[in-house]
């Protein structure tokens, strides 16, 4: 059986949405909400992502699922058998369910490594590079992460989930994130209790310290709060977007790899071995000397200096 992945339909979609979001923006009093170069800057690294991805995740997606699912589901007697003993998935209502589910497992996972991993953060720092939030944001994907996100889910065609499933679960996921980047949508109650909603998604693209590192999560809130990297938005904090050490630029390639080159400038502070290889898979922030500080070093510094007041 076979399936088109939604993200292709969904294309037309968020252009539609951001179109709208943009016009109403403009006319309501809202003139700061878009920044023209920025917004190109984000359409030109989203058009990049839709040329690329389909060539990589052709190579990745595609076939690593195939072989995994077929390394570890063989037919035996005519009957698709995990290597564990038990029939590989179909495609009854609950397993597409079970599959979603575990989806979203991988996508916090996925998604916090990003946050946890400065060669992964690279990567994904394009996408907190702008200092606005709104649906044009959503679109500006980093074209380096394509080539490692499939790994975080290889573990489900592995287990007896079929490939093709698996990439339509991705492909609905990528369709909710879109949509979680707009400030028009207030908080709503009790949905706020078990999906990952618009205002908590402020919240990961905010660059405020007790912000920073926090809601990873996909469809749902449940992996933040069970690992302890959830936070509510607080009406009284005045929210600021982007990173700590922005590109400074609208050129797209500088966007995209302007952290590739600063992690090379401070590999090269110091001949050790060790600090070379933190300064590109520590986490962001971290430094040999102290000189920078990672965002938990910095909370301690913070609650330090708040105990001696």
């Amino acid at each position: 059986m076979s399936f088109t992945n939604p993200l292709v339909y969904g294309i037309p979609f968020f252009l539609g949405l951001i179109l709208l979001e943009l016009t109403y923006s403009k006319t309501h009093n809202h003139k700061d909400l878009y920044k023209w170069k920025d917004l190109g800057s984000s359409l030109t690294m989203g058009v990049g992502s839709v040329v690329l991805a389909p060539l990589v995740k052709t190579i990745s997606a595609i076939i690593i699922f195939n072989y995994i699912y077929e390394l570890f589901n063989p037919m035996v007697s005519g009957i698709r058998t995990n290597i564990m003993g038990w029939e590989s998935f179909g495609y009854s209502w609950y397993v597409w369910i079970a599959c979603q589910f575990l989806d979203d497992f991988s996508y916090y996972w996925f998604h916090r490594q990003n946050h946890m991993v400065r060669f992964l953060w690279a990567a994904h720092i394009v996408h907190h590079s702008s200092d606005n939030f709104n649906l044009g944001t959503a679109v500006r994907n980093g074209w380096f992460t394509i080539l490692y996100k499939p790994f975080f889910y290889m573990w489900l065609p592995a287990i007896g989930f079929p490939p093709e499933m698996v990439i339509v679960c991705l492909g609905i996921e990528a369709l909710w994130q879109f949509q979680l980047h707009s400030t028009y949508v207030p908080k709503m109650g009790i949905i706020e209790k078990i999906f990952n909603t618009h205002t908590m998604h402020q919240v990961h693209h905010a660059k405020n310290l007790e912000y920073m590192d926090k809601n990873h999560g996909g469809f749902l809130n449940m992996f933040d709060k069970i690992f302890g990297t959830w936070k509510e938005l607080d009406d009284d904090i005045d929210i600021e977007y982007g990173v700590t050490k922005p590109p400074n630029s609208y050129n797209p390639l500088v966007i995209l790899t302007h952290e590739y080159k600063d992690i090379w400038n401070d590999m090269k502070k110091s001949p050790n071995l060790y600090h070379k290889f933190m300064y590109a898979f520590g986490p962001p922030g971290w430094s040999h000397d102290g000189s920078t500080l990672t965002i938990k070093q910095m909370r301690k510094e913070l609650e330090k200096n708040q105990q001696q007041l």
